[in-house]
């Protein structure tokens, strides 16, 4: 796995489980679609991930921690409610944005390391 494949498949997922939770809503809210939107810009920008664009790369860690940071809130209300399935829709969603920040971290570090060998 390298940070390309990272940010696609978190880019996936934030859309397919934010649709869910938007369209599977007795009562949907709008702000259920803030994760498909930032899936969305994360997909778009796995192309150039892949090609190792910085700038890219460092907006596309910008926007996976701040989505990170905002599934928090709705997770801790959703234990709260003992609403199972959002609890595992949003654990998913966390997990993934992890899991891609550790590789875009990791590719960082890995990039740097290259770059002072030279």
């Amino acid at each position: 796995m390298n940070a390309g494949n990272a940010n696609l498949l978190n880019s996936v997922v934030l859309v397919g489980m934010g649709l869910w939770g938007y369209l599977g809503s007795a009562t949907p809210s709008k702000t259920a679609l803030i994760p498909v939107a930032f899936g969305v810009l994360l997909f778009v920008m796995t192309n150039f991930i892949h090609n190792h664009h910085k700038i890219v790369s460092h907006i596309a860690v910008v926007l996976t921690a701040l989505i990170l940071i905002a599934l928090v809130k709705p997770f801790s209300s959703a234990m709260g409610k003992s609403d199972t399935m959002a609890m595992v829709r949003l654990g998913i969603m966390m997990l993934t944005s992890a899991v891609a920040l550790f590789y875009f971290i990791k590719s960082f570090r890995e990039a740097r390391k290259s770059s002072a060998a030279k």
